[in-house]
């Protein structure tokens, strides 16, 4: 049997913890510059509003309803999810799906401890006390049929937020409630293919026989969707290769708080985004063999030509590396190859790929250069660096390329006018009571 634990309305529910003045209260959280909804609460739902929606539509109607909007607190919900998932993982085997989803594998548990539907109940309960954050559980033999189970659970108050599939009767009467487009790995345009061809429900999905699924479905990866909705397992928990959870990439972007179309300005706010990524890479002990950089107009510009968006990825020549200023240095190679003078800029992004431990023996390219040494003291200033600024707050210390000019406001710096304090992160931000 599998568990999975989903936070319910994760965003909102983290603003909560600390503001319970948001309880009842339709609220919204609003994407990087204020620009469109992200999360919001069942309040806000409740009123017509949705995901993706730009804030300026919804502005009057939740200063009617007394409602609030926030800007994104990505420290905060980062800090949050952490602490859920260590909670969950007190229980069982866990794969962290996203943010605020994660799968647990309770094979084998009732022997042991208890029914699986106890010890989804146990990790609810325990998630509340220990985070004060809400969760919805799904239990049932497969992924698939868990994630079923677990959209069911939010969707009606009297299961108190956890559904277990251990009957057959069970799994038909769920699918049977579940539309198609809401099965886990239908996308919207297999839903409306199969709408067309009078499959409607998961309960008519999981009844189409192999070849049905193989031609209609994407092969085997449909038949085995298929597979999962009968109750038959064809995937399990997916912990990374070395048995860890670490992430597999690395990514940082944002979009600008005005366009930019000054060079070094655009350079600051990529250089800014870079060492950010290389303090996760070294946090999680892990070094990058491959540096893509982005950057992206605005792609409403009735004036715009050519596309709204350019990438430039580059295999360090020299290896893997987690050292902060050599990346800078081949970032700033990447940067010039993309860099078109007279553009405005809205959005730029670096990610970090082809990661691997530091521990491990490095694997080296059959026709580069055997590496050079890396400068003397270099693996200290980093750790140095990464001591001080976790001491002291993130960005105290930086790379001059990284700080604007004329020491005024980062003019990348995105717009959010209503964040809320980190109240998880940071010392200044902690939460008083009087």
């Amino acid at each position: 049997m599998f568990a999975l634990v989903d936070g319910t309305n994760f965003y909102v529910s983290c603003e909560r913890v600390f503001q319970p003045r948001l309880e009842g209260v339709p609220v919204v959280i609003l994407s990087n510059n204020d620009g469109s909804v992200v999360s919001l609460s069942a309040e806000a739902k409740a009123y017509g509003i949705r995901r993706g929606v730009p804030y300026f539509e919804i502005r009057e109607l939740l200063r009617h309803r007394q409602g609030q909007a926030l800007s994104s607190n990505y420290a905060l919900y980062g800090d949050m999810s952490g602490r859920m998932m260590r909670r969950l993982a007190a229980h069982a085997p866990i794969e962290i799906y996203s943010i605020d989803e994660a799968f647990l594998d309770l094979h084998g548990m009732e022997r042991y401890i208890q029914a699986p539907g106890g010890i989804g109940r146990d990790a609810k309960r325990d998630v509340l006390a220990c985070t004060g954050l809400p969760t919805c559980v799904g239990v049932a033999p497969t992924k698939t049929l868990a994630k079923a189970a677990n959209r069911l659970a939010k969707k009606y108050p009297e299961l108190q937020g956890v559904l277990v599939l251990d009957t057959e009767s069970r799994r038909e009467r769920a699918l049977r409630a579940l539309l198609v487009e809401d099965v886990w790995g239908v996308g919207r345009q297999y839903a409306l293919a199969l709408q067309q061809k009078g499959v409607a429900t998961a309960w008519q999905l999981a009844g189409v026989g192999e070849a049905w699924a193989r031609k209609h479905l994407g092969g085997v990866v449909g038949w085995r969707l298929v597979q999962e909705l009968r109750g038959q397992p064809c995937q399990g928990l997916l912990p990374s290769e070395d048995g860890t959870l670490r992430r597999q990439s690395l990514s940082y972007s944002r979009t600008f708080g005005q366009p930019l179309q000054l060079f070094d300005a655009v350079w600051g706010a990529v250089s800014t985004y870079l060492i950010k990524a290389a303090e996760k890479l070294r946090a999680q002990g892990d070094e990058a063999h491959i540096l893509s950089i982005y950057l992206s107009k605005n792609r409403f510009d009735p004036q715009l030509q050519g596309p709204a968006g350019r990438t430039a990825t580059l295999t360090l020549p020299m290896g893997p590396t987690a050292d902060t200023l050599q990346l800078l240095h081949y970032g700033r190679q990447l940067f010039g190859r993309l860099w078109e003078p007279g553009n405005a800029y809205t959005k730029a992004g670096v990610v970090l790929d082809g990661l691997e431990s530091r521990e491990r023996p490095r694997q080296l390219q059959l026709f580069a250069p055997e590496p050079g040494p890396t400068p003397k003291g270099r693996p200290e200033l980093m750790q140095c660096l990464d001591q001080v600024n976790a001491r002291f707050g993130r960005g105290k210390v930086t790379v001059g390329c990284a700080v604007p000019s004329g020491g005024e406001g980062a003019p990348w710096q995105s717009k959010s006018q209503w964040r809320s304090p980190a109240f998880t992160t940071r010392l200044e931000d902690l939460l008083l009571i009087n």
